[in-house]
């Protein structure tokens, strides 16, 4: 393990953690954020890469079992808790952090080559508030999903707010992505024989407890504005809704993955 302690806020392998408000550039470098105790931990305990990890003189000591095998690329920075605030330009409040590298997308169509399981997808189409994001994959992780897929027109799922918000989950969930969601769709039907499901509270839209979620099955959320866009929509062969009380039309995306999850994983498994 090397560890480097630095007192100056010039050190070149400290350009990452002065840029993390400029995710454009830390997409081009393909590498990500990963913010506080917990997200950190779970970084260090996945196969991920780590680039580096920065944290002050207690976290060393409490982490130092658990790098001791651990391979970084650069080095563990260390520093007061003081110039750490000083670097990220904001309160540290955990006083540790860390760069990881975005793994290359799993081939889903490799991986699932023939009809069979029953699996577990999450689609999403349009989901731009990486907030929501990270709260959706944290969903798909409890509840076991196989794949989380990320349409075109959905965010970077390694966005900061979108790492913290999925407390490190998403070091544990394969993130697929697609550059035409409708034909992953078409393709999941005929090659493996998904069935698709479109979470669309719409009329002709069955309640998610009377559709039948036993088979593999991978279900398409769209944003809270605007919901699934038209064109997905239509190559959805199923809708299914959550059933509300008091004039309430919709709730939280996040809120209707998880609802939707807990279900399926209920059939599949009673």
């Amino acid at each position: 393990m090397n560890v480097t302690r630095i007192d100056s806020l010039t050190l070149p392998g400290l350009e990452p953690y002065r840029t993390m408000r400029r995710p454009v550039e830390h997409r081009e470098k393909g590498i990500f954020v990963a913010e506080g105790e917990k997200v950190v931990r779970r970084l260090v305990r996945s196969k991920l890469n780590i680039v580096s990890i920065l944290m002050t003189e207690d976290w060393l000591a409490k982490y130092s079992r658990i790098l001791e095998n651990r391979e970084i690329e650069e080095a563990v920075l260390v520093a007061d808790k003081s110039l750490l605030e000083e670097i990220v330009g904001y309160g540290l409040h955990q006083g540790i952090m860390a760069i990881g590298r975005v793994p290359v997308p799993p081939d889903i169509f490799g991986m699932y080559k023939a009809p069979g399981g029953p699996h577990l997808f999450v689609a999403l189409d349009g989901i731009a508030n990486s907030e929501n994001m990270g709260g959706i994959i944290r969903n798909c992780a409890a509840f076991g999903v196989d794949a989380l897929i990320i349409g075109e027109t959905s965010c970077d799922p390694y966005l900061r707010r979108s790492v913290r918000n999925s407390m490190g989950t998403i070091f544990q969930l394969p993130v697929a992505k697609s550059d035409n969601l409708v034909e992953t769709i078409q393709r999941l039907r005929t090659e493996l024989g998904f069935k698709i499901f479109a979470a669309h509270p719409q009329p002709g839209s069955v309640a998610a407890s009377e559709c039948d979620l036993t088979g593999s099955t991978c279900f398409i959320f769209g944003s809270e504005g605007e919901g699934i866009s038209p064109r997905v929509l239509g190559a959805c062969e199923s809708r299914l809704r959550i059933p509300m009380k008091n004039d309430v039309d919709s709730i939280n995306v996040a809120t209707s993955v998880g609802v939707v999850l807990y279900e399926a994983v209920r059939q599949k498994t009673e």
